[in-house]
């Protein structure tokens, strides 16, 4: 079920996180595993048509938060340089689904800070893992790098736990009243 978690933010659970932001570029971050692209365009359908996203952003190429990517077909999509750079050396290593990364043709562009988000490159899970804060309403969208367990993922091969470790302190130092994490099931 889609639900409302703060003022113009939706978050969608399908294994991993969706969210939508009714901003007046309406915004997807994350677009979720492809196997649940049912349930996330029927859920999505009930706050706004998928056509009507003009701006996607990925907290990392992992295959479970970009599977849906083609749900948008009017979308600019973005993520960080760094995770742009190691997709380009490695598709399949970044994406880490030899299918998704056969049809992953997007073009994707850097991310910056804007009006509503700012962004905060967060190291350790990939190493162009970024968080977006929405600090109007100090909504942390943490991707893998932050649970509800006060952890992040580095379990990966290519996961930098002294990193991690670097962006975790970091973190701390915002002042957010809602995280809104890449999955829910480490709480």
């Amino acid at each position: 079920m889609i639900n409302q978690i703060a003022p113009k933010v939706w978050k969608l659970n399908v294994d991993s996180n969706i969210y939508f932001l009714d901003f007046k570029e309406k915004t997807i971050i994350d677009a979720g595993p492809k196997q649940y692209r049912q349930i996330v365009e029927q859920e999505l359908s009930k706050i706004i048509n998928p056509d009507k996203i003009t701006k996607v952003i990925f907290t990392h190429l992992h295959y479970d938060h970009i599977g849906n990517f083609d749900l948008f077909k009017n979308a600019k999509f973005y993520t960080s340089e760094e995770e742009i750079t190691i997709l380009k050396k490695n598709k399949l290593y970044t994406i880490g689904d030899p299918l998704l990364a056969a049809h992953f043709k997007v073009t994707l562009n850097p991310l910056k800070d804007t009006k509503e988000l700012k962004i905060i490159k967060t190291p350790g899970h990939t190493k162009g893992s970024i968080c977006i804060y929405y600090e109007k309403e100090k909504v942390l969208f943490s991707g893998d790098t932050l649970f509800q367990n006060g952890f992040g993922r580095t379990d990966f091969p290519f996961s930098d736990p002294g990193k991690m470790e670097e962006s975790l302190e970091s973190l701390q130092k915002i002042g957010y009243k809602t995280l809104a994490p890449g999955h829910d099931y480490w709480k």
